[in-house]
């Protein structure tokens, strides 16, 4: 997925799977997730425990640590705002 990094739909569209394949949505597709709708709560409606779930496939896919909630926050606001936190955090890693 590191490859997508700089290729923001393609990228948005990858972090819509690994949401879907992470946390088992079986009745969630790609298109129904919006890219700047709010993952948690009223958006998706996913919880702390997710949370956690995708900070680990985060790490794992990308090698990012999400170093604490502020961050986490930040990052898991949308999947855009995860695909933005994905580019700044790989780009500064690259740089």
């Amino acid at each position: 997925m590191k490859d997508l990094i700089g290729h923001s739909d393609a990228l948005r569209g990858a972090l819509k799977q690994m949401i879907i394949d992470t946390l088992r949505l079986e009745d969630v597709t790609v298109d129904d997730i919006e890219d700047n709708d709010p993952l948690f709560r009223d958006g998706l409606g996913l919880d702390s425990i997710d949370a956690l779930e995708l900070v680990v496939a985060i790490e794992k896919h990308f090698g990012i640590a999400i170093e604490n909630e502020d961050v986490g926050k930040r990052a898991f606001a949308s999947v855009a705002a995860m695909a933005v936190f994905l580019q700044e955090s790989l780009g500064a890693k690259a740089a």
